[in-house]
């Protein structure tokens, strides 16, 4: 039995720095990259991604071994409501080939002007002609997650990207709810991307294990526990 579905219609604006959302430079065997865009297919939130504020931006730094460094805002904290954050990564990205290759890295979460604590991440996939399929596992100061990641990027139904998620939260603490505790939930989401006349179109469906009062035990990552149909339009400014 299907769980009631809520719909909801948000326009993301995002400040670029250069056209095409990324300005890239070379540095003797480093290549910078600075936009609003990620310019890593693994890195920032690949398993934690934070709601995208308006004003979001990052920097990227790669060397020819295969060797990256950056850090990435999904949010400045510049709208009412929103937190500062910033992801910074370091990791290795290796093609064994022009259709195979792998990733692996880790990510520190850090909150400035949040009295809370940072939190690590450990990821590592495989990218097989064009599509990615990855996995982490992240220590928060509350629970641990283990994530399995799909982006079927190789594989495009009418230009229509599909990327899904599944993770497994297992809390420190039981959380007490109406009727004993919960240990432990699980949450996933598809998403299906599509670029029309500028615009990043993004639908996204999302839900979790829990359900009606036990939904107070959640703090995955989806913005709601039960299930959400959200419509995302996101345009930069130039």
């Amino acid at each position: 039995m299907l769980k009631p579905s809520h719909l909801l219609l948000g326009t993301l604006l995002s400040c670029s720095v250069a056209n095409a959302q990324i300005f890239q430079r070379e540095l003797g065997d480093f290549d910078l990259k600075l936009g609003t865009t990620p310019s890593r297919s693994m890195a920032q939130g690949l398993v934690k991604p934070a709601s995208t504020g308006s004003f979001h931006g990052g920097l990227d730094l790669s060397h020819d071994s295969g060797f990256y460094a950056g850090q990435w805002a999904p949010s400045m904290g510049l709208s009412p409501g929103a937190n500062l954050e910033v992801d910074s990564y370091l990791g290795f990205k290796q093609p064994f080939d022009n259709t195979l290759g792998y990733e692996v890295g880790m990510i520190h979460y850090s909150y400035p002007k949040v009295d809370t604590l940072d939190s690590q991440e450990f990821f590592g996939g495989l990218t097989f002609l064009g599509s990615r399929f990855g996995a982490a596992f992240s220590n928060d100061p509350d629970k641990q997650n283990s994530t399995v990641f799909a982006d079927l990027g190789g594989n495009q139904p009418f230009g229509i990207g599909i990327s899904m998620k599944y993770t497994t939260h297992q809390l420190n603490t039981p959380a007490s709810v109406d009727g004993g505790y919960i240990g432990s939930f699980t949450d996933w989401s598809v998403q299906l991307s599509r670029p029309f006349m500028g615009v990043d179109l993004n639908l996204i469906y999302s839900d979790s294990s829990l359900s009606g009062s036990d939904c107070s035990a959640y703090s995955g990552h989806n913005s709601q526990c039960d299930g959400l149909v959200t419509l995302k339009a996101e345009r930069p400014f130039y």
